[in-house]
């Protein structure tokens, strides 16, 4: 890697100018290809400060249309700062098909630095070395094209350059105190570096490119995403393998033996309701002066009562600490983007609770069952949720998920009692009806998705809700003890510290 790296020869001007010129006449061709193909690419440019990062981002972009790329600089804040998953700034600018992102320098350069600034420890490094891998893999198989670039120079070349800056008065703003102290720390930097891209690299290489011959790395960094696009567009899309990593899960009963017959007496009712609405409001203000996020997650048949469990779970809380994420059919732009992306966008800040109505689990129902995506597709889907809930409670989330059950005699009252009652008759459509005659194949792959992702960090609970007031109280004190709990945890880590 970067300390074996050689540095390549200087080469002739016009030749070099000659093939620039060729390769962008390549790249403009290759534009409408792309956007007919509907094919995503990421181009990631980590490299060393005063490497050339955006002058060479300049260059790459520079006979693209401009309504089909963006440019994005991720900024890295201090972790005690950060209020988002680790990934959250990279996973919400991942484009659209047939577009292009640019990452002026992103998840490399962000897990070193906080490394090496000794705000995260050797334990949570490791853990986003394996995101960032997990990250790219499910890029990969959902069909973008990344393209990963380390631009280098020498401690030397670095210095020289960033001392030009510093002398100049209308650049002298473009070097940081972070970009000094890399440069004293010039060696670690190279070990991290190459530490980093060896155990990131298996996946999707990188490409070292050598940062102090400006127009050679121009060349090669421009050949480098021809040949990327070209590749894509003779080989189509790709889609990844279906696979499963060994998570640790929760037995779960199949939906067919789930005793529907529990209830709950009116006084009894509201006398807990009270009493558990007033605890969870206290727990509100804890975890939000604990910064611990929470993402409350709600599945369950049409007409089961998910909203009105939603609002007595919601009314006592603070409107200010949290969101309600009501999940529909995808818009346009959230069906062009790998389908996290729009559950990434709309994850809450530490301290907030955010409740999705309907979830991510919609790839291994609906989608699924209606033929949205391809049974490699949602197949692979099992492994990539865990592996994005598992980044959430390793953020230090609470992460809760709820399937809310009926029989279908209780779904038929109710979706009739909908339909004959004027006020409620929003509330049913046909779509409903369709859905409620693919029962059976539903709860076939229910089962399936509560037997393949129930883990011990973001486990699944079957909700009896029959009696809606019976389903409300036990939701109520599921979360509760969940809360209770994570904040005993965090005051042991406190202590711990």
């Amino acid at each position: 890697m970067l300390k074996d790296f050689e540095r390549k020869k200087p080469e002739d001007k016009e030749v070099l100018n000659a093939e620039i010129k060729e390769i962008r006449e390549t790249l403009l061709g290759q534009q409408q290809l792309l956007r007919d193909a509907k094919l995503p690419v990421i181009v990631l440019i980590e490299g060393w400060a005063a490497a050339g990062k955006g002058s060479l981002i300049k260059e790459l972009i520079s006979e693209i249309d401009p309504r089909f790329y963006n440019v994005v600089s991720p900024v890295i804040v201090p972790e005690s700062e950060e209020r988002y998953p680790f990934l959250y700034q990279y996973a919400s600018a991942i484009p659209e098909n047939g577009k292009i992102t640019f990452l002026d320098s992103g998840w490399m350069e962000s897990a070193v630095r906080k490394f090496l600034r000794h705000e995260i420890t050797k334990d949570e490094y490791r853990r986003r070395v394996r995101q960032v891998n997990e990250f790219e893999r499910q890029l990969r198989d959902g069909g973008y094209l990344v393209l990963k670039i380390f631009l280098h120079i020498e401690k030397k070349e670095q210095f020289e350059r960033l001392q030009a800056l510093v002398d100049n008065p209308e650049t002298e703003w473009r070097v940081t105190s972070e970009d000094l102290w890399q440069h004293k720390e010039y060696k670690r930097f190279v070990e991290a570096y190459d530490e980093f891209m060896e155990k990131t690299g298996d996946t999707i290489a990188w490409h070292i490119l050598d940062g102090s011959r400006r127009k050679t790395a121009v060349r090669d960094a421009m050949k480098l995403l021809a040949q990327k696009i070209q590749h894509g567009l003779d080989n189509g899309r790709y889609v990844g393998e279906p696979f499963e990593e060994e998570f640790e899960l929760k037995e779960m009963p199949k939906l067919a033996d789930v005793d529907l017959s529990l209830t709950i007496d009116d006084e009894e009712y509201k006398k807990e309701l009270k009493k558990l609405q007033t605890r969870l409001s206290e727990l509100h203000n804890v975890i939000y002066r604990k910064k611990i996020p929470v993402i409350l997650c709600y599945e369950g048949w049409d007409a089961a009562g998910k909203g009105g469990n939603i609002r007595r779970v919601a009314y006592p809380l603070d409107p200010r600490g949290f969101d309600v994420r009501p999940i529909a059919s995808p818009l346009p732009h959230e069906l062009n983007r790998q389908y996290l992306w729009r559950f990434w966008t709309r994850l809450p800040r530490t301290g907030h609770i955010c409740i999705f109505d309907r979830t991510w689990y919609g790839r291994v129902m609906v989608e699924r069952l209606e033929g949205f995506c391809s049974e490699k597709d949602w197949q692979r889907a099992y492994n990539e949720i865990n592996e994005f809930e598992r980044q959430l409670t390793d953020w230090g989330a609470v992460v809760i998920k709820f399937w809310i059950h009926i029989d279908q005699d209780t779904q038929l009252a109710r979706f009739t009692e909908r339909q004959n009652t004027p006020e409620k008759q929003w509330k049913i459509t046909d779509e409903d009806w369709r859905n409620r005659e693919k029962w059976p194949q539903y709860e076939v792959a229910v089962d399936e998705m509560l037997q393949k992702t129930s883990t011990k960090n973001a486990p699944w609970y079957i909700i009896e809700s029959n009696d809606k007031k019976y389903a409300r109280i036990r939701t109520l004190k599921i979360i509760i003890k969940a809360l209770e709990k994570a904040c005993e945890d965090h005051f042991e880590q406190m202590m711990d510290r």
